[in-house]
């Protein structure tokens, strides 16, 4: 039985947003890029595959060697898809700057309220114990 398979990945490699289509005929892999540049919509890359499906170049076939796949309850693919959807990261390499100096400011003011908050719980203990004193001296 001649199983056809194709997946399309997009990511980004640092430069640019590329899409790694896979495809597997008969038993061989073969593979393909595409450089999109931008980052692309959903419906780009759709219309992209649609109209460029004859100009693709893809590499010489390679045997499959991968297990053969069981058959998936599409509701267990489904909720694969939106789980990959929600971990994606932030996008640009500046946006992740900003995002490591925002999470390194919140645990600098996380640590001086921590400081602070036990300084005036030290200073209020103070404050207890000398008026301990103060009435213990019937003052």
């Amino acid at each position: 039985m001649n199983k056809v398979a194709s997946t399309l990945t997009v990511c980004f490699d640092g430069q640019f947003w590329i899409g790694i289509y896979e495809r597997i005929l008969e038993g061989k892999l073969e593979v393909s890029k595409i450089t999109f540049g931008a980052e692309p919509k959903d419906y780009e890359v759709y219309s992209f595959i649609l109209e460029n499906w004859k100009n693709l170049r893809f590499s010489p076939a390679i045997d499959d060697n991968t297990e053969r796949e069981q058959k998936i309850n599409p509701k267990r693919i489904q909720r694969e898809i939106n789980k990959q959807l929600k971990d994606k990261g932030i996008g640009t390499k500046s946006q992740q700057a900003l995002k490591l100096q925002q999470e390194q400011n919140k645990l600098k003011r996380k640590s001086l309220s921590k400081k602070k908050k036990e300084e005036r719980k030290k200073a209020q203990f103070q404050l207890r114990q000398q008026k301990k004193k103060a009435k213990h001296r019937g003052k």
